[in-house]
């Protein structure tokens, strides 16, 4: 270990693929593991998406398992510092809460970290004893991490500015070479209200009644949400939208095939997001994006220069903007270079190894 720091990093790790996970497994393989020596405790609940969000008795028993587990860790490894990510929910942060409490409790530095920007919305609803319960235990942290810039205003209540570190994601993909000369428009997320998935596939049918069929449309995600799912399933057939195809969640080299074939990305969420990893395989893989301002996107879709930013529900923008693209080559082109330019600049996995290192020797 020679004289290297102890980092305890607290996260999940897939299954399921979501957000979060992926961030925690990208972060643990990374080269930050040659600075730092890095020990993690896997606070994963759920195998599924569908389980998610729903109490049993196994998790209650799991919960008290990983409290056990984290005191465990930081007596063996004696860690200089401890990354807790945050909830954004009440039930979430009351079970953040006592490794923060504890962290601190065993004289270690807390540092804590926020994957979206649902923050203020949650805490401005919440009783007056939650938000001072999330006073009282941010006042224990020796600072936060947000995925960008516009997400730092979310904890000017709880810390100084210079306590507020930016580290946007950031990952190295294996990519695929292009097999198709199709032009094919790819979304590529869990099928979610939240996703916006049916705002996609009403902007098609627009695309369709102005007799713009002249590309495939590709999606792959998994499905939580029964209702949902016929309502989406029924503007296909109602419609007879046939140019599309629906895949199950993909992973690895057969995600990568998809980003590699497509020639335009559409992900346009009408719920706060972090800094969706979506984006950062959309711009590796060089893409004009279709998205919305939610979270940090707009410091990685920048209107008009690697993509269109749109308004949350609006299929009739949506289509507009799809009909851009599809039509203007030189425009998708142009488009498509600044995205792989803004990704080798800022969205690689050793641009965020060097933020985080940075923030760890700060808080140090």
């Amino acid at each position: 270990m020679g004289n290297k720091s102890t980092i305890l990093l607290l996260g999940k790790v897939p299954p399921p693929l979501i957000g979060p996970a992926i961030a925690t497994q990208i972060i643990l393989n990374s080269s930050l593991k040659n600075k730092f020596n890095l020990v993690h405790l896997d606070t994963r609940m759920n195998k599924d998406v569908t389980t998610m969000g729903r109490w049993s008795f196994s998790k209650m028993v799991r919960s008290v398992g990983i409290y056990v587990e984290f005191i465990r860790k930081i007596k063996q490894h004696q860690p200089q510092l401890i990354l807790v990510p945050i909830s954004q929910t009440t039930m979430g942060f009351f079970k953040d809460a006592p490794f923060i409490w504890l962290g601190k409790w065993m004289g270690k530095k807390v540092l804590i970290q926020l994957r979206g920007s649902n923050f203020n919305n949650w805490i401005n609803s919440a009783s007056g004893i939650t938000k001072s319960l999330v006073k009282t235990t941010l006042k224990k942290c020796v600072g936060v991490i947000v995925l960008g810039n516009n997400l730092k205003p979310l904890f000017k209540d709880y810390f100084s500015d210079n306590q507020i570190f930016v580290v946007p994601n950031g990952a190295n993909y294996e990519l695929q070479p292009k097999n198709t000369t199709a032009l094919n428009v790819l979304y590529l997320a869990n099928f979610l209200p939240s996703k916006s998935f049916d705002d996609v596939l009403k902007a098609l049918v627009i695309l369709k009644e102005k007799g713009i069929t002249n590309f495939n449309f590709q999606a792959a995600g998994a499905w939580d949400n029964e209702t949902f799912k016929q309502q989406c399933l029924a503007i296909i057939k109602d419609n007879q939208l046939t140019n599309i195809e629906l895949f199950p969640p993909q992973s690895g080299a057969a995600k990568m095939q998809l980003f590699a074939n497509a020639s335009i990305f559409v992900f346009c969420p009408k719920m706060p997001e972090g800094h969706p990893w979506v984006m950062v395989e959309a711009m590796a893989n060089g893409l004009p994006i279709i998205a919305t301002d939610q979270g940090a996107i707009v410091e990685s879709v920048i209107d008009g220069k690697n993509g269109f930013i749109v308004p949350a529900k609006s299929p009739e923008t949506i289509a507009e903007k799809l009909e851009v693209l599809i039509s203007d080559t030189e425009l998708r082109n142009q488009f498509a270079a600044n995205s792989k330019k803004f990704y080798n600049a800022n969205f690689t996995e050793e641009k965020m190894v060097e933020n985080l290192t940075r923030v760890f020797n700060n808080c140090l």
